[in-house]
């Protein structure tokens, strides 16, 4: 009885087996097939029947776990319709006041008032010639021509001051040339000819691009006016009052290097003949004149003495070995040895040797009076010299031009306006508008959320 039993179980849970699958595969939402059950591990749990308990076994080794159902979706609660508030009206208010209204009104202006404008451009430069001079073979000197860079920057420092647009507005009477568009018909662009100085000198900087090269020390130029013939007018005299500049810094370092050479040879000359008369003096007073030469005299009438001293000692030892006391011979002799002796002390005096030398003027301190006198006289003359050949080169620069300059873009005659870059202008206005418009709502909405 009891097989047929287990027999009818295991049938019992095949069947239940079959009827999990068959839900399985009709439902919508299958479950993971990775969620398998765990048997249970608690021994509680378990039936105390064998029977049922088999065909729990079974059935967990034969068929997957039963899968999860489902769960339902929930649904969030739907928002409310948006809504225009005041806010948004007033940033729209704002972008059209602080970005919409500018470039309008600049594109208005641009493409009806802006009067057509002529650009004529120029290019220079300030050149120096530096040449060797004789100076520098004789002491060093440098040379007299200044560098070119200091010349460009006081060069750029003249074409936007005061001084030019005076010189300029003389010649070509710029009020004229840039008033001939009315200001009531373009008042950004138009000179007010009834404007002082000070506003002639503001419209310039205005009209003149100077745009300077540091490194290579070039100075390009732009002149706007309404006429290509007054751009060109004006760059001409641009050019030819910077020539004139330049022209008269050249003549200022000249005039300082020829009256700083012809100063030094003045003094050089007089020093030469304070030198030279000095030396005359000495031999007047001396009546010697030259006192190595008869320092050469002294000492070879000297050695002379000296000789025929050591010949008069020998001779009185001769005496005084072959006569007998009381001869006369030996009293001469004696009295030709004293003589010698004074002689040569006498000269010895005057050559500045012996003991008795500060008695009277000795030849030692004549001869280095005389040195003295010497070198003076060759250091006026070097100095004279080299005086002399730094004036003739100031000469010879002078007569040349050391700085110039230097012009490798002429004035330019405009065939067409180029000017105002109305998209360029228009392009720049709506970027600061627009960024205008954006940090004063971003600071706005900073404020609001602060409050």
């Amino acid at each position: 009885m009891r097989k047929p039993r287990v027999l009818r179980a295991k049938q019992r849970a095949d069947a239940a087996i079959d009827s999990i699958k068959s839900d399985a595969a009709t439902s919508p939402h299958p479950a993971p097939q990775s969620a398998k059950m765990e048997p249970a591990e608690d021994s509680k749990s378990q039936t105390s029947n064998p029977v049922a308990n088999e065909v729990q076994n079974a059935t967990a080794l034969v068929s997957p776990a039963p899968k999860p159902l489902p769960t339902a979706h929930v649904y969030p609660t739907p928002a409310r319709r948006a809504r225009t508030r005041g806010r948004h009206w007033f940033l729209a208010l704002s972008f059209l006041l602080i970005c919409a209204a500018p470039i309008a009104a600049a594109a208005y202006y641009l493409w009806t008032h802006a009067a057509d404008q002529y650009a004529s451009n120029l290019a220079f430069s300030v050149r120096s010639e530096e040449q060797g001079s004789a100076v520098e073979l004789l002491g060093g000197v440098t040379e007299l021509s200044g560098s070119s860079s200091a010349d460009t920057d006081i060069l750029y420092a003249y074409l936007t001051s005061q001084e030019l647009v005076s010189k300029v507005n003389a010649r070509l009477d710029l009020s004229a040339i840039w008033s001939r568009v009315p200001v009531s018909a373009d008042p950004v662009f138009a000179y007010d000819p009834a404007g002082t100085i000070e506003d002639l000198l503001a419209h310039w900087q205005r009209k003149i691009s100077i745009i300077y090269d540091s490194g290579t020390r070039l100075i390009d130029v732009r002149v706007l006016a309404f006429d290509p013939g007054d751009a060109q007018a004006v760059a001409q005299a641009v050019m030819e009052e910077s020539t004139a500049m330049i022209n008269a810094l050249s003549d200022i370092a000249r005039d300082d290097a020829i009256k700083y050479a012809r100063d030094e040879l003045a003094v050089a000359s007089i020093r030469l003949k304070e030198a030279r008369q000095n030396l005359t003096r000495f031999r007047n007073r001396t009546q010697i004149v030259d006192p190595s030469i008869d320092t050469q005299n002294q000492m070879g009438v000297l050695v002379t003495l000296q000789r025929q001293l050591a010949d008069a000692l020998i001779e009185f030892d001769l005496l005084q070995d072959t006569t007998r006391a009381g001869d006369p011979r030996i009293s001469q002799a004696t009295r030709r040895v004293d003589v010698i002796q004074k002689r040569i002390d006498a000269e010895r005096r005057k050559l500045g040797l012996g003991t008795g030398a500060q008695e009277g003027v000795v030849f030692a301190d004549l001869v280095g009076e005389y040195e003295g006198l010497i070198v003076d006289r060759e250091f006026a003359e070097a100095a004279y010299t080299s005086a002399l050949a730094t004036h003739d080169a100031a000469l010879a620069e002078a007569r040349r031009q050391s700085r110039y300059l230097a012009a490798h873009i002429r004035p330019t005659l405009a065939q067409q306006a180029e000017y105002p870059e109305r998209i360029k202008t228009l392009l720049i206005v709506a970027l600061f508008s627009f960024l205008a418009w954006t940090i004063l709502s971003l600071v706005y909405y900073s404020l609001r959320d602060r409050s």
